[in-house]
């Protein structure tokens, strides 16, 4: 996910609109946009995480905000994070995750060492910082494990996995893998590490330079196992989710506009494109039948929103 440089903090109304579907294949269908947010404010939807009625919380980079979206097209801001001492600071957040207790937690990207790091937000009191991380670490994605209730989150310009208690204990490098690692051709934005879930017993991590999804098997003292590359050929991927409990996978690309569908075996198609109203696809969430889809236009520059779809799987 690149780092925006757009800031704010006012916040801004949603409009909801229900938007036409051209080119969603299946087994995705009813392609809309249910939301559109403030490009100018910096509402640029990084992250996304669903409650059990299917509300969306989002994490809004630039503006610094969590949100909550309602299945009725409600917008509530549930925190505004810290701002930047200074322009050149660019503080942003990024990854966003709901633990098993419900706490919601986000990546905080900051040069201050007073900042950086990962907070907890909640409806009833101010945001906290719960783990402090060195300034020059910046966590994209973030993952929790819901039977420990430990962190995982990316670096992507280091190509790094950190693990990241948030009860005891201190924060550290689980992985630094070289599939992790940025690419080193011309083409390549240095972004390596980027989207992440733990799933049945193992970090989940995309590598955007490189177009792949990887797997790492948590042993059973908690370390990293030997990596399996899941999937090739997925350019310019960003965050991720699965459909229910399978091992199929809704990937955003975030570079070239599109989000695919990744079975089992590895093999995948493209699903959503920019003609259904993505810009800039970052993260994805699947549940009860429904897709969502986090779009923040660092490319496009145009239409941050959230789209859903419906899925269909046998």
């Amino acid at each position: 996910m690149p780092i925006a440089s757009l800031a704010g903090t006012a916040a801004a109304a949603l409009l909801f609109t229900a938007g036409t579907a051209s080119a969603v294949a299946p087994p995705l269908s009813n392609a809309r946009v249910v939301a559109h947010l403030d490009l100018t404010a910096g509402q640029l939807p990084e992250n996304i995480a669903l409650g059990p009625d299917g509300s969306a919380v989002l994490s809004l980079s630039g503006s610094r905000q969590v949100a909550l979206v309602t299945p009725a097209g409600q917008m509530k801001v549930l925190a505004t994070l810290p701002g930047a001492h200074s322009p050149s600071e660019q503080a942003s957040i990024a990854g966003l995750v709901r633990a098993g207790d419900s706490s919601i937690y986000v990546a905080y990207r900051s040069g201050d060492a007073d900042r950086n790091g990962i907070w907890r937000v909640s409806p009833t009191s101010p945001p906290q910082r719960v783990a402090a991380l060195p300034v020059g670490v910046a966590v994209n994605g973030l993952a929790a494990d819901p039977l420990t209730g430990v962190l995982y989150g990316t670096d992507s310009t280091r190509g790094t996995i950190w693990r990241i208690p948030t009860r005891s204990g201190s924060p550290e490098i689980w992985s630094s893998d070289a599939s992790l690692k940025p690419g080193s051709s011309p083409t390549s934005y240095g972004f390596g590490a980027n989207g992440i879930k733990v799933h049945k017993g193992a970090v989940w991590v995309s590598n955007s330079d490189n177009g792949t999804l990887l797997r790492f098997p948590v042993r059973p003292g908690g370390s990293a196992g030997p990596v399996e590359t899941k999937t090739t050929g997925l350019t310019g991927v960003d965050d991720f989710s699965f459909v229910d409990n399978s091992d199929t996978v809704l990937a955003a690309l975030n570079s070239q506009n599109e989000v695919a569908l990744v079975k089992p075996d590895g093999t995948h198609s493209i699903v959503l494109t920019g003609q259904d109203g993505l810009q800039t696809p970052t993260a994805t969430a699947v549940r009860a039948g429904t897709a969502y889809v986090t779009n923040a236009a660092y490319f496009t520059q145009q239409d941050p929103n959230l789209l859903l779809a419906d899925i269909d799987l046998p």
